[in-house]
């Protein structure tokens, strides 16, 4: 039977501290109404947009327009101007000091959650700009129009919820057990009939909700010989030539690249000629149907392929 998209739970949600629409986290600061970090409001920049493109288009040397290329989209820069407001001239400090923990100059990308209409989005993002003014009402009450930019180097915009499907190898159902030596007494077929356990088909379907294509981390769990995983819409196919103990996992990152024994070796060598590169093995918006096959003889009930992705939009 294939299996379907599912909610996987064992992740904290970007925007895990969202309340109410207009507000935003980010690095565990939450900024909005019922906050001391109030959106002005001008509201968001960049958040709706559609990232600039570059396109790959050729012009035609003999007649009118191009021949279209492929288009890539660049950073999704996103602004905002907050208002520091804390009650209090005492509080000052703790919310102006919160701030700027939250908006310093760190390398890593975290995640930066708005929610709009009910629904909240989130982009991996760095603080590239902080401008805070230090103007008369600053220094009295501590308040003050600050503005801050993110740069998003994905410019896709991810759903909250962290989604999986799961499938195991195709296995053939048993049937009913018929008698070595029918017409003896007490071997015949009684009622109800025992069909035995349901079999697998080894498929499953992976829904993206977004409007854009998204990268899945798959996990593929033995014991199984040369999995493979493959679109069924197109034939596009993952597969490797690898042999995975009862204790392995190979994690292939669709949007990294990388391919990972146990989380520590790299196995990416042993991608198998007909495998296409990883980054190409990506979600396209709607229902995903997926094929989990093995060269094993007969298939181990315990082989599984596992995919994680999170719905991705414009």
């Amino acid at each position: 039977m294939a299996e379907t998209t599912t909610t996987y739970a064992q992740e904290t949600e970007p925007g895990s501290l969202i309340t109410r629409d207009g507000q935003i986290q980010w690095a565990g600061l939450l900024m909005g109404p019922g906050t001391p970090y109030e959106i002005d409001r001008t509201g968001l920049t960049g958040w709706d947009d559609l990232p600039v493109l570059d396109t790959g288009d050729i012009s035609r040397p003999d007649q009118h327009g191009a021949w279209p290329g492929a288009r890539w989209a660049q950073p999704r820069l996103v602004g905002a101007s907050v208002w520091l407001l804390p009650s209090t001239a005492g509080q000052a400090l703790g919310v102006v000091s919160a701030f700027r923990a939250a908006t310093g100059a760190d390398d890593g990308e975290q995640w930066l959650a708005v929610r709009l209409h009910g629904e909240t989005l989130a982009v991996r993002a760095r603080v590239s700009r902080r401008v805070v003014p230090q103007d008369r009402s600053y220094v009295v009450h501590g308040a003050a129009r600050t503005s801050l930019q993110w740069t998003a180097t994905d410019p896709r915009r991810f759903g909250a919820v962290l989604r999986e499907t799961r499938a195991t190898l195709p296995l053939t159902e048993p049937g009913l057990d018929w008698p070595a030596e029918p017409g003896i007494a007490g071997m015949g077929l009684a009622w109800p009939l025992e069909w035995g356990t349901a079999g697998a088909a080894g498929t499953c379907t992976a829904v993206n909700g977004g409007g854009a294509a998204a990268q899945p981390v798959i996990e593929f769990r033995g014991p199984l010989r040369r999995p493979t995983l493959t679109r069924l819409g197109d034939g596009r196919r993952l597969r490797y030539d690898i042999v995975l103990g009862p204790q392995d996992v190979l994690t292939v990152d669709t949007e990294s690249g990388t391919v990972l024994l146990n989380a520590t070796a790299s196995r990416l060598y042993t991608a198998s000629p007909v495998s296409v590169p990883e980054q190409l093995f990506h979600l396209l918006p709607g229902a995903t149907e997926l094929s989990f096959r093995s060269d094993d003889t007969t298939p181990d009930p315990r082989a599984s392929v596992t995919l994680r992705w999170r719905d991705a939009h414009w």
